[in-house]
């Protein structure tokens, strides 16, 4: 006898995980951050799938050094948000330091994304990096990125102290994610 066939199952949908919109700043008046100093930003994009549709479903959750490059101090470096119906998503905190990495190198200050979605058995992970940002040439990880598809991590300068970078999930134009 054959066994009955079984639905398949993806992850998500994450809602019950982002009922919390304060969690997108990171630098709320009554939040972990509001005393400590540095360069205030906000980040913010679009998701888009393989057929440029916007993805109005997905969790963002982003992790950050603080202004001096560091992940041990006082900085709470972990926001999360939903994308709206057009895709869009937006964080406000602090732009981080760079980052040492092995021996007497820094990595380019960035950003930790990760996408979770409806259809996406486990998360994507990608970086966001700033656009003339000096230490883009000696940064380890942007080095190991196929020069013509950098572009696709790195955040341009918009209005007001604000960084806009669009994330494709496929096709023409995708964004650059990690196998972790």
């Amino acid at each position: 006898m054959t066994p009955p066939a079984t639905a398949s199952q993806t992850a998500g949908p994450y809602w019950h995980l982002i009922e919390f919109p304060e969690w997108a700043d990171l630098l709320r008046p009554d939040g972990p951050n509001a005393a400590i100093a540095g360069e205030r930003i906000t980040l913010e994009g679009t998701i888009t799938d393989g057929d440029g549709a916007p993805c109005a479903d997905v969790m963002v959750e982003i992790w950050q050094a603080d202004p001096e490059g560091s992940y041990e101090g006082a900085f709470h470096g972990y926001g999360r948000c939903a994308t709206d119906k057009a895709g869009r998503f937006r964080f406000v905190t602090l732009r981080p330091g760079p980052v040492r990495a092995e021996g007497n190198a820094f990595q380019a200050p960035h950003i930790a994304i990760s996408l979770f979605a409806r259809g996406l058995l486990k998360q994507l992970i990608t970086r966001l990096y700033f656009a003339g940002e000096p230490l883009n040439d000696q940064d380890p990880i942007l080095a190991a990125m196929p020069s013509g598809r950098r572009g696709t991590v790195i955040a341009q300068r918009a209005a007001d102290g604000a960084w806009h970078l669009d994330i494709r999930l496929q096709g023409d134009g995708e964004t650059v994610f990690f196998e972790v």
